[in-house]
């Protein structure tokens, strides 16, 4: 499995968590240095709590699933 490929399959995890609150959550690209960059879609767009979304859940289960991942950060749509 590629790291893309294992990003994909964690969000997918992660994924109805996010959509149970009327968002949603994909995968923008990996760069060389393990940031990942994610889309929150729906009614993440624009909320207040989407960094602590990004951080707490996205990125602490990311990193903690798949060690090349340094950081994820908030791609605007």
């Amino acid at each position: 499995m590629t790291l893309e490929e294992k990003i994909i399959y964690t969000l997918n995890k992660i994924r109805p968590y996010i959509q149970g609150d009327g968002g949603d959550v994909e995968f923008d690209r990996i760069e060389d240095d393990g940031i990942v960059y994610v889309k929150l879609l729906g009614a993440c767009v624009g909320c207040g709590l989407s960094n602590v979304t990004i951080k707490m859940g996205v990125e602490s289960i990311l990193m903690d699933e798949i060690p090349e991942v340094t950081e994820v950060r908030l791609q605007e749509v």
